[in-house]
């Protein structure tokens, strides 16, 4: 004699219910199944900003020989050096190509007067003064210079002329840094595209 729990699953079978009832309940757990993780990636463009602050954090040790000479076309040969640059696809490429060594972001006003008023060393002088923006370029003021810069109103080409090279040496941030300098911000690092943060750097560093 057939037992009950036989009967049914063979009347089960038959009518395709117990099929349909698994393939139900395998659904419902592939829709309970936590989604894979998606990785933040570091941002490709920066924003509308017209100038853009870089600094190098990492020395040459293992440095490939292609990046190291990206390093020098942006002036950045040594650790701690800060360069100005201007929003150009260009420039935004040869800052992709070395994020490994380099991080940078958005230039303001905050940031650009602690530069040029505490780290400008134009030739043959040990400041950056009023006087000698007069002199070479006609500018009033070194806040009329921070403005100008800002708004990309100035060729960068046009300060290296006049003796003012855009380029700052810093020290190590006060209270060293917080986190790897071989990894990326978005994965727990230093490296890479900052935005705005770039101004709570610089100051720590001047």
């Amino acid at each position: 004699m057939m037992r009950y729990g036989q009967h049914t699953a063979l009347s089960l079978q038959a009518t395709g219910l117990g099929r349909a009832s698994l393939t139900k309940k395998k659904r419902l757990r592939e829709r309970k199944k936590p989604s894979a993780r998606v990785r933040k990636e570091a941002p490709s463009k920066i924003s509308k900003s017209n100038c853009i602050i870089a600094v190098r954090l990492r020395g040459g040790a293992g440095v490939a020989a292609d990046v190291e000479a990206t390093l020098n076309m942006l002036h950045l040969r040594r650790k701690y050096n800060a360069v100005l640059m201007y929003n150009k696809p260009d420039v935004l490429g040869m800052l992709k190509k070395t994020k490994d060594y380099i991080t940078w972001g958005e230039a303001d006003r905050e940031a650009l007067s602690l530069l040029l008023n505490e780290r400008s060393r134009p030739q043959g002088a040990d400041e950056l003064t009023a006087k000698y923006l007069k002199e070479r370029l006609q500018i009033p003021s070194i806040q009329k210079l921070v403005e100008m810069i800002e708004q990309a109103e100035v060729p960068l080409g046009k300060l290296y002329g006049a003796g003012i090279p855009p380029v700052f040496c810093l020290h190590p941030p006060k209270g060293g840094f917080k986190k790897s300098l071989k990894r990326p911000l978005t994965d727990g690092g230093e490296l890479g595209y900052r935005g705005t943060e770039i101004t709570s750097l610089i100051s720590r560093m001047i």
